[in-house]
């Protein structure tokens, strides 16, 4: 059984928990599709997909995987065409803002420990003006093993001088829930996030699972004073 200790930090995955960078994401993955002479996919299709990355977008628009000869040279041309336009529609998901000022005045560290590339992570927080306001930013490639693996969530953690106990990750992913869990932290599942029909979040085994952002703020409240 966890020893959790009070709440003093939130850390949070980034596309499909803390931003909805899905249009985005599915404008560059369909540029690519027409590019190599296929069809565009339905956006409804494309967004259960965005939190596995370039790796699950090119499974879903090509069917291949990192072990493929063309996966290295679709991955780099999808990433330059999602660097192009970076965000034209990302945002904060609704009632993240309130959540993150709150959490400001309540003195609850923030951060961000994403898979996402480390330069295009800085440049939709620096675009969106979150960069100063954070406790961290860990992404994918700041150290050799990702989630599922703790260990970059346990970096984040020692960034924001928090003890992980005392921390709670929220994310939108089986290995959100799974690295957080290895990290010794709390757990949230981000409902309102980037699922597919294939998910099954009950099996994950957080915490808690919540459907809306608002929905953190007492639960959050409640974990401070140590329940």
């Amino acid at each position: 059984m966890n020893t959790y200790l009070p709440l003093q930090g939130v850390l949070f995955d980034l596309d499909g928990t803390l931003l909805d960078t899905s249009q985005d994401m599915a404008s560059a993955l369909n540029k690519l599709l027409l590019e190599q002479g296929r069809e565009a996919l339905p956006y409804a299709k494309i967004r259960g997909q965005v939190s596995h990355g370039a790796r699950g977008l090119l499974q879903l628009g090509f069917g291949v995987s990192p072990n493929d000869e063309q996966f290295i040279p679709l991955r780099d041309r999808f990433l330059d065409l999602y660097e192009a336009d970076l965000v034209r529609d990302t945002k904060l998901f609704d009632g993240l803002g309130e959540v993150l000022d709150w959490c400001e005045q309540e003195n609850l560290r923030w951060g961000i420990v994403t898979n996402k590339p480390g330069h295009l992570t800085r440049a939709v927080i620096k675009a969106l003006n979150l960069w100063d306001r954070t406790a961290c930013i860990v992404s994918g490639d700041c150290l050799p093993r990702r989630k599922p693996h703790p260990d970059t969530l346990l970096l984040g953690a020692e960034q924001a001088q928090l003890n992980p106990k005392a921390c709670c990750y929220v994310g939108d992913a089986e290995r959100d829930i799974q690295a957080g869990k290895n990290a010794g932290m709390r757990t949230v599942c981000a409902l309102w996030g980037f699922l597919s029909e294939e998910d099954s979040p009950a099996d994950w085994l957080a915490d808690i699972s919540l459907n809306h952002p608002m929905e953190l703020k007492p639960v959050l409240e409640r974990w401070r004073h140590g329940d």
